[in-house]
């Protein structure tokens, strides 16, 4: 039988990422996190949508997320939007650095959540798309939403 600790808690997620890239690749890592920081997301008080990741001597850094301050912490506060180490396996970070070598790819997150306790976070290798690749996927959406009202009605 399971317990409620195998659940995910989806904290955010970062919509706008699957707009503005295209995401050929998707990776699980941990976070190096302090009490208040893991208190402060659990209350949903982060944002992961201006942030992205890199690697650095062998190890792999989230840049730009903000983890707001958590009221409860009195002194012991962090610095709001510090770079946090993100934990992977040694095999997974010379498979991305592969991958990042590549000109135009860039390491995004995707969602923030909890598994089975622990804050993960979800990395997309990513390429910007371009304004006119935008422009039609926002026309495809136009057509499809346009069918749909019309089978809707008769």
């Amino acid at each position: 039988m399971k317990g409620n600790g195998d659940a995910v808690k989806i904290v955010q997620k970062n919509r706008k990422a699957f707009f503005d890239y295209e995401i050929s690749d998707r990776f699980e890592a941990g976070l190096v996190l302090t009490g208040p920081e893991v208190k402060s997301i659990r209350d949903g008080n982060v944002s992961i949508h201006e942030a992205y990741a890199r690697l650095t001597n062998g190890e792999a850094w989230v840049v730009n997320m903000e983890i707001g301050h958590y009221a409860n912490a009195g002194p012991f506060q962090h610095e709001p939007k510090r770079p946090r180490k993100l934990l992977l396996k040694k095999r997974e970070l010379q498979k991305l650095a592969g991958k990042l070598s590549e000109r135009g790819l860039t390491l995004i997150p995707l969602a923030l959540y909890f598994k089975k306790g622990f804050a993960k976070l979800e990395l997309g290798v990513a390429r910007g798309k371009r304004k006119y690749d935008k422009r039609e996927v926002i026309r495809k959406r136009e057509v499809e939403r346009d069918l749909r009202r019309r089978m809707s009605r008769g």
